[in-house]
């Protein structure tokens, strides 16, 4: 039988497993779902059609499943789910989709998000996905697994971060940032490879050395990026991290992508 604090509201069409903790103050809305060992500290409000999967621990004041902050929402039924296993810090926000994007918001498992963290409406975050304090997603933003945004960057609506990418404190992302790529900046520009994100998660070192010089060559100064992408793909293109990023590179976008800021491969 879920463990509810009598201080707490919550809808009797909501759907609780048995072992859910909600704790003082909290708010859950009759369209929730939540999983198996979700805790809720204190505080909380849940509303909307809102999933919460398996083992999410969330703290006081977040705001999960209120409609989007878009003017073109006008009430259509929508859908924010979060995955397993995720951390959800203090007055995180965030919002369900819409129907310009699918009607879905969606988060992964194994996330942490900081205070004060948000994710707008349309999102679709992968696994592992790190959000530092007061990172903001604009609309349908993707955020690939293990990906770090750090605290008080702003990603700008339909760009594309790929898998184990760095986005360094107080940046503006307006383009699309490569898998391990590095970015930073107030118009974020790159600045290399997540190095030390690629060494803490194993990768071999021959990939890592061949992924540095598929990176010189892709953003060297001879020939358009199409032809240097051609290259890299000839040279390089049997590293499966390498083939990551051409697949990405090649994925049709609306926002370009970020580089180096002056031009020259680091």
């Amino acid at each position: 039988m879920p463990d509810i604090h009598p201080t707490a509201i919550v809808d009797p069409a909501a759907n609780l497993a048995d072992d859910v903790t909600i704790g003082p103050y909290c708010v859950i809305g009759d369209g929730v779902s939540l999983g198996a060992g979700v805790a809720l500290l204190s505080h909380v409000v849940v509303a909307g059609r809102t999933t919460i999967g398996d083992g999410c621990r969330v703290f006081p004041f977040a705001s999960l499943g209120h409609e989007p902050q878009d003017l073109k929402f006008k009430g259509e039924e929508s859908e924010l789910v979060i995955g397993a296993h995720n951390t959800i810090r203090e007055s995180v926000t965030m919002n369900p989709g819409t129907e310009g994007g699918g009607l879905i918001t969606r988060v992964g498992d194994n996330c942490l998000f900081m205070v004060g963290s948000h994710v707008a409406h349309d999102c679709q975050l992968g696994d592992n996905v790190i959000m530092a304090n007061n990172a903001t997603l604009a609309g349908h933003v993707v955020v690939e697994d293990h990906a770090i945004i750090g605290g008080l960057s702003a990603v700008h609506q339909f760009v594309r971060i790929g898998r184990h990418a760095m986005v360094g404190g107080m940046s503006g992302v307006e383009q699309d940032v490569i898998p391990f790529g590095s970015v930073t900046g107030d118009r974020a520009h790159l600045m290399g490879l997540n190095l030390v994100g690629l060494k803490r998660h194993g990768f071999e070192r021959d990939d890592i050395h061949t992924l540095r010089n598929a990176y010189r060559l892709l953003f060297a100064d001879e020939g358009t990026l199409g032809e240097r992408v051609s290259d890299v793909e000839k040279v390089f293109g049997e590293c499966p991290p390498v083939e990551v990023i051409l697949s990405f590179m090649q994925t049709d976008s609306s926002r370009g992508l970020c580089q180096p800021k002056d031009g020259h491969a680091a």
